[in-house]
């Protein structure tokens, strides 16, 4: 077996932007594509700025390599997050301390290498988890390359998983072009739409008429674009904007009889509502999540609650679905680090009336999302982010095409197996 040879770290761009999610909070304004004010989390020197990433590359002593790509969320720095990633920061320690570590294991051992990254800093601190995060998909790609087999077929053989690759539904976001973009989404026939970006009160409306009108809208667009059989899953997200809305108790009459109004503005399509509260805290965002669920299962409404903010690792994942608050929790693969961490927080959710959604981040990039493809892939939650970026076409070029690329791969090895 191939083993590791050497290990590079290059700056690269990520896919969207890094926003101050705490400036634009308290006191940032929209400007055009950027925002007026000042930052405030540490790491932030505007509000608005590229997103960085670190390529990692593994090679092999047989002159193949793998690649991976550390990437941080939009958001960095809150709701419990990692702080803002510097990519030029972390390069020289992936290059001397993890580099040192990793030349000379086995390629092919991909949990084995995973285990590994956080061990090979003998001072114990925490590694970045953009750094975990891409360090692991490296890592994962190479093991492909050890075995020559998709790295689909890697995780399903390491974790001795039953499931047979089938496509995973692809969600994809609209960004602020929350029409034009939909509209995109409805012609390539997306099976999870739009997102929509509905991250202020001024964009969900005072009442939350706003966000009424545009699913109303949404709904008549699919029927007048949408080719024949086309049923998509409607997905907002509105990062707390009901709870400024409407205040709490989340669950009373008031709150259940707006979320009715939601499904009725999406019928006759299935509508999740992601972030529809946000807390201080986990335990607190578990609580009026929680009690808005309970509220909308008693009143019959069939809207799937989302969570996102404080759903951060794979304990919180176990917190959320442990505590029955809501029915779809957000595995966003960058804040969980290793990918192992995603893996195994997809196979908690299995069997648990709790979907898995494996989503990410627009700020991540191209080789980030081919990664996180194999792995929905093979532990097939309900759906998948398309990433990187807001623009539509190219996250979902990217995704459904290595979705596809893939599948023929697996099934054509395995006719010509039949066959020998």
């Amino acid at each position: 077996m191939p083993t590791i040879a050497d290990v590079s770290a290059i700056p690269t761009a990520g896919g969207f932007y890094f926003d101050d999610k705490e400036a634009i909070t308290r006191n940032a304004t929209t400007d055009g594509f950027s925002y007026t004010g000042q930052p405030v989390t540490d790491g932030f020197s505007r509000v608005r700025q590229p997103a960085e990433a670190l390529s990692i590359v593994v090679e092999l002593d047989n002159g193949r390599y793998g690649t991976g790509d550390c990437a941080a969320v939009q958001y960095s720095g809150f709701g419990g997050r990692d702080p803002f990633f510097d990519a030029q920061a972390h390069a020289d320690l992936v290059e001397s301390t993890l580099a040192d570590a990793f030349v000379g294991r086995d390629a092919g051992d991909f949990t084995g290498n995973v285990a590994a990254i956080q061990d090979s800093i003998e001072s114990g601190d925490p590694l970045h988890t953009a750094v975990r995060y891409g360090f692991s998909q490296a890592l994962l790609d190479a093991a492909a390359e050890a075995h020559s087999t998709t790295m689909t077929e890697v995780i399903i053989d390491e974790y001795g998983l039953s499931h047979t690759p089938e496509p995973v539904p692809i969600f994809t976001q609209t960004g602020d072009s929350r029409r034009q973009n939909a509209e995109k989404m409805i012609l390539k026939g997306v099976p999870v739409l739009p997102h929509g970006l509905f991250n202020s009160v001024e964009k969900t409306g005072r009442d939350g008429e706003r966000l009424l009108e545009y699913l109303s809208w949404l709904s008549d667009r699919v029927a007048e674009l949408g080719a024949p059989g086309y049923e998509p899953v409607f997905h907002v997200d509105v990062y707390g904007t009901i709870g400024e809305i409407f205040g709490p108790p989340y669950g009373r009459t008031e709150v259940v009889e707006y979320f009715a109004a939601l499904q009725e503005a999406a019928a006759p399509y299935t509508l999740q509502v992601e972030s529809p509260i946000e807390a201080d805290s986990r335990d607190e965002q578990i609580t009026v999540l929680g009690a808005l669920r309970d509220g909308l299962a008693d009143a019959a409404v069939p809207v799937s609650i989302v969570a996102d903010e404080w759903c951060n690792t794979y304990d919180d994942i176990t917190a959320f679905v442990d505590a029955g608050a809501v029915d779809v929790v957000q595995i966003k693969t960058p804040d969980l680090g290793e990918l192992t961490e995603s893996i195994a927080a997809v196979q908690y959710c299995e069997g648990t009336g709790t979907g898995a959604y494996l989503g990410g981040s627009c700020a991540e990039t191209d080789v980030s999302a081919r990664v996180c493809t194999h792995v929905a892939l093979a532990t097939q939650p309900i759906q998948l982010l398309a990433r990187p970026g807001m623009g539509v076409d190219e996250a979902y070029m990217i995704v459904q095409n290595e979705m596809t690329r893939t599948l023929n791969r697996i099934v054509t090895q395995d006719q010509q197996a039949a066959l020998q």
